[in-house]
């Protein structure tokens, strides 16, 4: 399997499940290039043991970062497990980086019931 460049996002109240969810596929993980937004990925690293690429975090200009890479082709997936009941501060950013998944057909997860769906197509390869 050709590893694939995984981005990872989770607003505040879904960074626990997050961690849970790269917890339980951390061995399918780990054969992939991730990269996340800045706690996000510290979390991961520190509490699921991953090698991450920690970008700035959401509201700073990190779902910009990953939303630029997506757009030259260097994103091959992103799972982004929102909080749709609260307000973001940075809610153009997350909409454009939806936007581009959308723009350049990347498979984008944004709850855990379709991330777990996604992973366990990349495991299945």
């Amino acid at each position: 399997m050709t590893p694939m460049r995984i981005a990872l996002v989770a607003h505040n109240k879904k960074k626990d499940a997050i961690v849970t969810l790269a917890t339980e596929f951390a061995a399918l993980l780990q054969q992939h290039t991730l990269m996340a937004t800045g706690t996000t990925g510290g979390r991961l690293q520190s509490e699921v043991g991953l090698t991450v690429e920690c970008l700035l975090s959401g509201p700073l200009g990190g779902d910009l970062q990953i939303g630029a890479r997506l757009s030259v082709g260097e994103v091959d997936c992103v799972i982004f497990l929102r909080d749709p009941m609260t307000a973001q501060p940075h809610e153009p950013d997350i909409s454009a980086l939806l936007r581009a998944c959308d723009v350049h057909n990347v498979p984008c997860a944004t709850n855990v019931a379709t991330a777990r769906l996604l992973l366990d197509d990349l495991a299945r390869r």
